[in-house]
């Protein structure tokens, strides 16, 4: 079982930038697709980026050009780069293999606000 333990979120204006972390626990953390993952109030969890073991991407096309994901694996770690944030990148933000392996850390918020 591996845990993740995400970070990063904060309050942001419009325009603004964000860089998430996402902590792995476990030796494994490098065989396995990366996803990052967001959940807005009243919608459904939804997949915005990805990070295969080899480091090929992809992004929902909502976020593609204003994220980046990238990964660490000495350091067990995930990362997703915001940049150019609107309103409607508000949501809880999750790590978690993909396809979805292991329960769900607790999150992060990121909330775009003027």
């Amino acid at each position: 079982q591996v845990q993740f333990v995400e970070s990063g979120g904060g309050l942001v204006q419009p325009g603004g930038s964000l860089r998430l972390s996402c902590g792995a626990s476990g030796s494994m953390f490098s065989i396995y697709t990366m996803g990052w993952y967001r959940q807005a109030p009243g919608k459904q969890r939804e997949l915005v980026a990805l990070i295969t073991s080899g480091y090929s991407t992809n992004y929902a096309d909502s976020v593609k050009g204003r994220f980046t994901i990238s990964r660490d694996n000495a350091k067990n770690t995930a990362y997703l780069q915001m940049k150019g944030l609107k309103p409607e990148d508000t949501a809880v933000y999750y790590c978690n293999a993909e396809p979805i392996l292991f329960d769900w850390g607790q999150g992060t918020q990121v909330t775009v606000s003027s």
